[in-house]
């Protein structure tokens, strides 16, 4: 009889049988593993979960670890950016007094003086404390990174682009630029020799 013949019925019988079958072998199949590689196979199976797992919780710890240190450094960059323009104006004050008016000043004057200093000194060592360091470029090359040019001095002494003027100080906070140190670099003078040019001079 062919399939075209076959009642509904006995097709449906027949695919019951195929599937009964399939299952019979795949079940049997199973059964001829060893139970030994069965648990071998789940063990690296669990094995390898873990090994994920744990990588990801590392990960986790060294990203919030990474991310409350710079929240402890960097969380008080903005307010010591302002306190930095405090200072500015307390070294202004200072300077904008005569050596003469300072030498001759009554006993009035010369606690100002001295009071205007000590604030100074408190304010810059409290902001140390909180991690911002002051920028000591004299006699640097100058780096775009921490400097900002403001003008060329003419001297054929030293290297091209050394910093032999500073304006107004810089401040960095941990690894970050608070703020750039304002400079006057050299020109005329001898190129800076690089590591590239130094090996290549010694080769």
């Amino acid at each position: 009889m062919t399939d075209e013949n076959k009642s509904p019925d006995q097709t449906d019988a027949n695919e019951k049988v195929a599937d009964a079958s399939a299952d019979t072998v795949t079940t049997e199949a199973a059964a001829e593993m060893d139970p030994v590689e069965l648990l071998r196979a789940e063990n690296a199976d669990l094995k390898d979960r873990y090994l994920r797992l744990a990588a990801d919780m590392d990960n986790l710890r060294r990203r919030t670890e990474r991310e409350i240190k710079d929240a402890k450094t960097y969380s008080a960059a903005s307010f010591a950016r302002d306190m930095l323009s405090v200072s500015d104006n307390l070294r202004r004050a200072l300077d904008a007094i005569p050596a003469e008016a300072r030498a001759g000043a009554d006993a009035g004057l010369t606690a100002l003086i001295e009071g205007v200093e000590m604030t100074e000194r408190a304010m810059l060592s409290a902001l140390e404390r909180h991690g911002v360091k002051k920028i000591e470029p004299n006699g640097q090359k100058f780096d775009p990174n921490f400097h900002q040019a403001m003008f060329e001095v003419p001297n054929t002494e030293l290297p091209n682009n050394t910093v032999i003027q500073v304006v107004q100080d810089g401040y960095v906070i941990g690894d970050r630029v608070l703020r750039p140190a304002m400079v006057g670099v050299s020109k005329g003078g001898p190129k800076a020799e690089t590591a590239n040019g130094a090996a290549e001079a010694a080769n």
